[in-house]
């Protein structure tokens, strides 16, 4: 026969016993003729045995892949040893079973891209063959498969009773954690039994154990599957592949701590360092505001906030250190996250960095701060909190009102507290009257009510301002100091009551006329009556 015919015919009929051997002489040429072709892969009882990658004289790689198949299964149902061979044959390898050529691995075979070798390659390809023909001889073995059912049931029936026993376990921990519970809170203060009964703290324990049992009984049916696969000959790469998929997680898992160890080292020493800053700078700027420490360009109003950005910078400066040092952060799917973590940051925050940037305004502005009675808009009260994105004031009436650093900017505000020293609030009223009420009674009876109203500082004296001669009327304006900001309007009203008892006792008329005619006499206050009890003479 022919080496072209030799390589062209089913090789089913090229190792039948005494078939003549393959000239040689022509081999290098034949070998030297391959060319590359699909890879395929030879496999042999479901196990994978060598990828080939050549056409050879018109026969494809999937053609030697399904010769080869063919030739080994027949020679295993031959009967006989089933010992696999392999030897060089010019600049091939030629594997046989039994002393039959079934197949051969040419240099065309081999992927040099991925670093192997022919004889590499034909080592480990040698070793898979001779696992495969052992498998099929196993297959073939009534005996060995009954130890395999065999031993499968068993495996089975332990994995029921684990099952169970996990069950019974799940549920005995649960009541007794439950029991438990209730036993500790009927001893308990009622605020923690009831803060423990809200937050539902029971129930989330009870779920953890549950998540905990259904892990465990995950990996027992895990290795009880590679366990059953691996029985049988023709599952048993099965089994395999599932087990080394086990081993290979947990040294991956075991590998990436090992390396992170440095990492995190890192991460510690910059967690550990920023710490140590954010706790000493927060005592410089706690000192500051507390009145204890002077810095120039920092105030007690401004100490607070000041800490809070410097705290804030410190840790980001931290994150931006720690991040090349975090597990995982170069892989792509880290930096995906990241991404859209940015880009979700990015589009939902402007609104709140408006708000802040405001709020810093505000602050460094220096124009309110805690504890200040201040009016914004229609709103007016004192401010009992100067935050990052709002403010909140509290109305004489009790009503907590949070106003948004925007608004706040955009709105007029008076503070009241500012010019007045820090516990000291003026307050305001006015009354109009006519041109022909001496205006030194008006001061003296409005200067009496704020006498006789409780709630107002004797110091700074009340005063009283003619603020504007109207086309009918004047118009005098009482100013004085409360004593407690929060009371302003219990404190008006008082005032408000005590300014009509007064006129009315002296008989002052509180009118605002407007005119209509010429009067028959003039509007005006004779000289002898200027001043008219209350008031004092001005000669004397």
């Amino acid at each position: 026969m022919s080496l072209a015919g030799w390589l062209a015919t089913p090789a089913l009929a090229q190792t039948q016993p005494g078939a003549p051997p393959p000239p040689t002489a022509n081999l290098a040429a034949i070998v030297a003729s391959a060319r590359p072709d699909a890879p395929v892969m030879l496999t042999l009882a479901n196990r994978d045995i060598v990828v080939m990658r050549a056409s050879v004289l018109g026969r494809t790689s999937t053609d030697r892949a399904t010769t080869a198949q063919l030739v080994v299964g027949q020679i295993v149902d031959q009967g006989g040893p089933a010992r696999a061979t392999m030897r060089p044959v010019d600049a091939a390898l030629m594997f046989a079973v039994d002393g039959h050529d079934v197949f051969a691995i040419l240099p065309a075979d081999v992927d040099e891209l991925a670093g192997e070798t022919l004889e590499a390659k034909g080592q480990a390809t040698l070793s898979r063959l001779q696992q495969a023909l052992d498998e099929m001889t196993e297959a073939e073995s009534p005996r060995a498969l009954m130890r395999g059912a065999a031993l499968s049931v068993v495996a089975t029936a332990v994995l029921i009773v684990l099952v169970w026993v996990m069950r019974r376990a799940d549920r005995a921990l649960t009541r007794w954690v439950a029991a438990t519970t209730e036993r500790r809170l009927s001893a308990s203060p009622e605020l923690a039994a009831t803060l423990l009964r809200q937050t539902r703290l029971v129930h989330y324990v009870q779920r953890a154990i549950d998540i905990v049992s259904i892990v465990i009984v995950l990996a027992v049916a895990y290795s009880w599957l590679g366990y059953t696969l691996r029985r049988f000959p023709y599952t048993r790469p099965w089994g395999d592949a599932l087990r080394a998929f086990l081993v290979q997680q947990l040294a991956w898992i075991g590998l990436g701590v090992v390396r992170a160890i440095p990492n995190l080292v890192s991460i510690a020493l910059i967690i550990l360092a920023t710490l140590f800053l954010v706790r000493l700078l927060g005592r410089v700027f706690r000192a500051v505001e507390e009145g204890t420490l002077v810095l120039p360009g920092l105030y007690p109003e401004t100490a607070g906030p000041t800490r809070k950005l410097v705290t804030g910078f410190l840790w980001l400066g931290a994150l931006v250190m720690a991040y090349p040092y975090i597990p995982g952060s170069s892989t792509d799917a880290f930096k995906g996250v990241s991404v859209f973590v940015g880009l979700v940051v990015s589009l939902g925050s402007t609104g709140i960095v408006n708000q802040i940037m405001s709020g810093l305004t505000v602050t460094y502005s220096r124009a309110i701060r805690a504890g200040d009675y201040v009016r914004v808009g229609d709103i007016e009260g004192t401010v009992t909190h100067l935050g990052t994105l709002s403010m909140k004031i509290e109305t004489p009436m009790r009503e907590d009102i949070t106003i948004p650093n925007t608004v706040l900017i955009a709105r007029e505000m008076t503070n009241y507290s500012r010019n007045t020293g820090a516990t000291t609030v003026l307050a305001t009223t006015s009354v109009t009257i006519g041109f022909d009420a001496p205006w030194r009674q008006v001061h003296s009876l409005l200067l009496m009510a704020a006498a006789r109203t409780p709630g107002l500082l004797r110091t700074p004296e009340p005063g009283v301002f003619q603020v504007g001669l109207q086309d009918f009327y004047v118009k005098y304006v009482l100013a004085v100091s409360l004593e407690d900001p929060r009371l302003r309007f219990v404190t008006l009203a008082a005032l408000h009551a005590n300014i009509q008892d007064a006129f009315n006792e002296y008989g002052v008329q509180i009118m605002s006329p407007h005119y209509w005619a010429d009067p028959q006499t003039p509007k005006v206050v004779p000289k002898g009556k200027w001043s008219p009890p209350p008031a004092s003479d001005p000669k004397k």
